[in-house]
């Protein structure tokens, strides 16, 4: 059976930015695992038994990043899957897009994570090393880009 994830692709926008480059002043919110290769991925975790898939997107988040569902607003009809192996055996992580309401609110990490970052879509795709993530968040950035 495949090993189920969800998470939120975090966003948000700097007040600095001309409102005629709608994505110029995007920034994305990746967090740096502290185990294994110290991969950085948006906030996301693993779908227990009984639990809903965008309730596990909303804890995962609150629990890695310390944010609350009430700081976010959730982009409607944005939602993409991704599947590949782990360690043999097939993952499916699902991925809802969300934006900050304050783009000064506070992270607080927990134990699973070393740091984070709030980057640009360039930056945020370099850190990504896996292509599936820097390709969803090309998408979403031009989705933003062409709203």
């Amino acid at each position: 059976m495949a090993v189920r994830a969800c998470g939120l692709i975090i966003y948000r926008r700097l007040q600095s930015a001309p409102s005629s480059k709608v994505a110029y002043g995007i920034e994305y919110l990746l967090l740096q695992t502290s185990y294994g290769a110290h991969h950085w991925t948006p906030p996301k975790g693993h779908v227990d038994p009984g639990e809903d898939d965008l309730q596990t997107a909303f804890w995962e988040m609150q629990e890695e990043a310390g944010l609350q569902a009430s700081q976010l607003t959730l982009i409607e009809g944005y939602k993409k899957e991704l599947h590949y192996p782990v360690r043999g055996k097939p993952k499916t992580v699902i991925y809802w897009l969300a934006e900050m309401k304050d783009c000064n609110t506070e992270i607080k990490l927990s134990e699973e994570h070393q740091a984070f970052q709030w980057m640009k879509l360039e930056d945020a795709c370099k850190f990504a090393e896996y292509e599936d993530i820097q390709a969803m968040l090309k998408e979403v950035h031009q989705c933003m880009s062409s709203s």
